[in-house]
């Protein structure tokens, strides 16, 4: 608490967050009965669902308002079959089945015929691990997963780095194929390119089973299954065991806030009510987002969502997750054009206290049951306490992202001219973050280039993206873009709040939007898709891009090489000169679109003298070369009027940046 407290403009509010921390204390005591771990409750996933148990297959599913239900299957001829008519346990609202282990073999197809009073309908088992579609009919159906001989697990997976560095990336779009890729093309393909360009953290995107591959990911169907259309569940644990082979952490998207309304392959209406999972009525639909909103308050929603936390670290070794639209989550108005522009806004009473309760049971389940995992939470909110522990009356994140930065990068680069881009803004606005928390800092994620956006280069270059970008050509668009490309990265990784993150070819300026195959587009996998020959032909100038982010990314992760604040040097604002120290690198910028400086002073910690690491205007990173590469640089004594201090002295030509590393 001494963390959040800290901050004096939360003094008003103490009563009501220790009130809502000890609200979520509460409810995990009521759920465990205080006689077990919060992460070992978290087990629903090892009771519902189909399992083969001491030679039976048990399956059970939750259904309060359901009078009958079937397993129907291959097993079944697709009929109602007695022997697979499920019982509802004996004043329970839980329904189960046993069967001999014969009945039921890997492979088969299987769905639940539920009926109510009424009505029924076909549904997707809830817990199903496997789900598939059919190439003809489109529907889904779960498969049985249980092969004879279970997936070997090769390598552990790599201790949490001191800075995280996550390549964001959906597995389906990572061929240059107009095609949905597989996660064996994406281990054997993909990985090696993450691992060079020196990310050691992947996160996959669109990885829990959702029907509309335009969704990317976020409508979600079932929760427990993983992705079919990319291959087996086998195939995404060899990928995440190469990975840890590689040394890469694997982390996924986590999608809780939110369910896709489908009723026969989803959640909705599963027994017949629109309030088994979800709130009834108005209050359990997402009308921007068109999808169904979990009740957090009930028990049983709460025993599948906790459940489903430890579930992917438990089976498929994920080592942690970014938790989707937390802000959608945390407030009855899922924050739509909400500005959180005062701390009273968080504690007027618009606030979902159960989803709060949640949010930090599952980082309770998660660090319980997986101390090196991380969490993610994507709040543009600002909530005081989101990344501070749950002992601290915080949430329990281990990282916001910083949502803020990309939102600051692009109206600079659309709105703002070259001349007033402000040095001070720009160091403020990386640094800016709560006392207590770590944060993900980025320039732009897959958000950004969504259709009818724009990667943060082709936002610099525009139309000269397609014309330009050819080596020898020396057009102004481009060499603004691509030296203000690099100098952004540059400044956002180096000031990361913990850690940074990137999404997949946006590295090396990949061109236009991200788009799935729909109607609107004639159903073309052209937009969705990475074009990896921009980054691999020497005759293009995305390749100098993709250089330029790999070396940048290999020198912040080296052991501790950001293990201290940033400590700002300089920041002339009519220069357009912008200099601080971080751990042993110091990082000076020249924004001035057009004024190269001779004998730049800058002021530098006292008894240090730096060497040439790296600089923006290298030549194999697209530039002029016009920074002596390797030089030294001895700090002389000068008298600033007040008291002698240590200077160096750098050539800093226009739109560059230089970085030093300390002797």
């Amino acid at each position: 608490m001494a963390h959040l407290l800290d901050d004096g403009m939360l003094a008003p509010y103490e009563a009501a967050i220790r009130g809502r921390a000890q609200h979520a204390f509460d409810r995990a005591n009521e759920l465990t009965g205080g006689t077990q771990s919060l992460a070992d409750w978290a087990s629903a996933h090892e009771y519902f669902g189909l399992h083969l148990r001491d030679g039976k297959w048990k399956f059970r599913e939750w259904a309060p308002n359901a009078t009958s239900m079937w397993l129907v299957g291959d097993f079944s001829k697709w009929k109602l079959d007695p022997r697979f008519r499920c019982r509802r346990k004996p004043k329970s609202d839980v329904w189960e089945l046993t069967v001999d282990a014969k009945r039921i073999k890997d492979g088969d197809n299987y769905r639940l015929e539920v009926r109510w009073n009424g009505g029924g309908g076909e549904r997707i088992p809830a817990y199903a691990r496997y789900v598939v579609q059919d190439k003809d009919t489109d529907l889904f159906c779960a498969k049985v997963w249980a092969p004879k001989k279970p997936y070997e697990w090769k390598h552990k997976a790599p201790a949490r780095p001191q800075t995280t560095l996550i390549y964001e990336a959906h597995v389906g779009m990572a061929s240059e194929e107009e095609k949905v890729a597989s996660y064996r093309e994406f281990r054997d393909n993909i990985l090696p390119r993450i691992k060079k360009a020196g990310y050691n953290t992947v996160q996959l995107m669109a990885i829990m089973e959702h029907p509309y591959y335009g969704s990317f990911g976020y409508h979600v169907s079932s929760f427990f299954a993983a992705s079919s259309r990319f291959g087996t569940p086998d195939d995404l644990k060899s990928l995440i065991d190469t990975a840890h082979g590689m040394g890469l952490r694997v982390i996924m998207d986590l999608v809780h806030s939110h369910a896709v309304k489908n009723e026969r392959d989803g959640l909705g209406m599963f027994d017949g009510t629109d309030y088994q999972y979800f709130h009834g009525g108005a209050k359990g639909w997402h009308r921007a987002w068109d999808s169904r909103c979990f009740d957090y308050g009930k028990t049983q929603v709460l025993h599948f969502l906790l459940s489903n936390c430890r579930f992917w670290l438990d089976e498929y070794r994920f080592d942690g997750y970014r938790f989707d639209g937390v802000t959608s989550m945390l407030y009855w108005d899922h924050g739509l054009g909400t500005g959180f522009s005062n701390y009273g806004m968080y504690f007027d009473g618009s606030m979902d206290d159960d989803a709060w309760a949640y949010l930090q049971m599952a980082n309770r389940v998660i660090h319980e049951s997986h101390p090196d995992a991380i969490t993610i939470a994507e709040d543009v909110s600002g909530m005081p306490g989101c990344a501070a522990p749950a002992l601290d009356c915080g949430i329990g994140f281990d990282f916001r992202m910083a949502m803020g930065e990309p939102d600051f990068w692009f109206k600079l680069a659309e709105k703002v001219k070259d001349d007033d881009w402000p040095m001070g803004g720009i160091f403020y606005e990386l640094t800016n973050k709560r006392m207590e928390e770590k944060v993900v800092s980025y320039v732009e994620s897959h958000d950004q280039a969504l259709v009818g956006g724009k990667t943060f280069f082709f936002q610099l270059a525009d139309s000269a993206i397609y014309y330009g970008m050819a080596q020898g050509q020396n057009g102004l668009e481009v060499e603004r873009a691509i030296a203000l490309h690099k100098m952004a990265r540059l400044a956002t990784s180096s000031l990361n709040g913990g850690a940074y993150l990137n999404f997949m070819g946006n590295e090396f300026g990949h061109p236009e939007w991200i788009d799935f195959p729909r109607e609107g587009n004639g159903n073309s996998y052209a937009h969705a898709r990475r074009q990896w020959s921009l980054r691999d032909d020497p005759g293009l100038r995305f390749k100098g891009l993709g250089d330029f982010d790999e070396t940048m990314i290999n020198a912040i992760n080296r052991p501790f090489a950001l293990n201290a604040t940033p400590v700002k040097l300089a920041a002339n604002e009519p220069d357009k000169v912008l200099a601080y120290v971080r751990g042993d690198m110091m990082f000076v910028f020249n924004f001035h679109p057009t004024q190269s400086y001779t004998d730049y002073g800058i002021i530098v910690p006292p008894a240090t003298s730096w060497k040439h690491f790296f600089d923006t205007d290298e030549k194999r990173f697209g530039g002029q070369g016009r920074i002596e590469k390797g030089g030294d640089y001895l700090p002389e004594l000068v008298d600033n009027g007040k008291e002698l201090v240590q200077q160096i002295k750098l050539y800093l030509p226009a739109r560059t940046a230089i970085v030093l590393k300390r002797k």
